[in-house]
């Protein structure tokens, strides 16, 4: 049975509006280096079959990956994989077309490498703080429910064709969305939206913003319902969020806002459901946190509706 907590983090994964696209997909032999930095774009590598080197020449890591293996990078981080575990070499190996996947090659190494666009603009909102990068190891204890996944991923692989499945794109967003919650469940998440909901003690306040987003909800409100006094309240929520609680009262109620629209509410609706009587404040509120206008939003969103009829 789901905790409320998880109920509160499926909903904000629910609404993360992301686009992953396959970059390449295929195999390296002998010296090589690979990486998708430089581009601005979080991304992504699984190893399918193979070893080779994560080097991150910035901080002077790296981590040895196998098989089964994958690293996401939530935003563009300077990297290379490469055979070689010395980064000097790996920095001066080429850039090597893929072959196909021939999983019998000795010596090979076979990715499957892409992008993640999160196009609504509140998901980099709230992914911001967010760790750079999540290596998931085959070997680890943690997020082994995903193994059935990586051999979808290895199956889509092998199956070859001239155009790579579709379907390993919509694999990786699975596997995704199951790093996100593992990294909220463990706290590691430094600020921001997902560590408070993180925080049992601000579960019922969230639940309540959820479900009411258009409430007059004042810091005494708010304190009164985290059963804290206004001035506790405001230290320990700004430390947890890394903002103060009016600024994140109006991040939740642009969320919520956002998937009105998408959902065909109409402007002055949406903004009477989340709290706000004037469309020029709520303009003004929405441009503010998101960088575009609820007008751009609803364009937007019926432009598919548009093209298809």
């Amino acid at each position: 049975m789901f905790s409320r907590q998880d109920r509160l983090i499926h909903w904000l994964l629910g609404s993360i509006d992301l686009q992953t696209t396959l970059f390449h997909l295929g195999q390296y032999c002998g010296s090589w280096k690979a990486s998708t930095t430089g581009l601005a774009r979080a991304g992504f590598h699984v190893i399918l079959n193979g070893d080779c080197w994560l080097h991150l020449p910035e901080t002077g890591e790296q981590h040895a990956l196998q098989a089964g293996d994958a690293v996401f990078f939530l935003r563009d981080v300077p990297h290379i994989l490469s055979p070689h575990e010395d980064r000097l070499q790996a920095e001066q190996a080429p850039r090597c077309p893929m072959g196909e996947i021939d999983l019998e090659a000795p010596g090979s190494t076979a990715l499957a490498c892409g992008f993640f666009d999160f196009r609504a603009p509140l998901n980099n909102v709230f992914l911001g703080s967010f760790p750079d990068y999540v290596v998931i190891s085959r070997n680890g204890e943690v997020l082994q429910e995903t193994r059935p996944i990586f051999e979808l991923i290895l199956a889509e692989a092998k199956a070859g064709g001239e155009e790579p499945s579709p379907l390993i794109a919509r694999l990786v967003d699975l596997l995704f969305f199951y790093v996100i919650r593992h990294l909220c469940r463990r706290h590691e998440v430094s600020a921001g939206l997902w560590a408070v909901l993180a925080r049992p003690e601000f579960t019922p306040l969230l639940e309540a913003i959820v479900d009411q987003p258009g409430r007059d909800w004042s810091v005494e409100a708010m304190a009164d319902l985290s059963h804290m006094s206004r001035a506790t309240f405001f230290k320990r929520f700004t430390q947890i969020a890394g903002t103060s609680p009016s600024h994140f009262l109006t991040q939740i109620r642009m969320q919520r806002a956002t998937q009105l629209i998408e959902d065909g509410m109409s402007l002055a609706r949406a903004a009477e459901q989340v709290g706000y009587q004037s469309d020029a404040a709520f303009s003004r509120a929405f441009k503010k946190i998101t960088g575009t206008l609820p007008g751009a939003l609803r364009r937007a969103a019926n432009a598919p509706q548009k093209l298809a009829a």
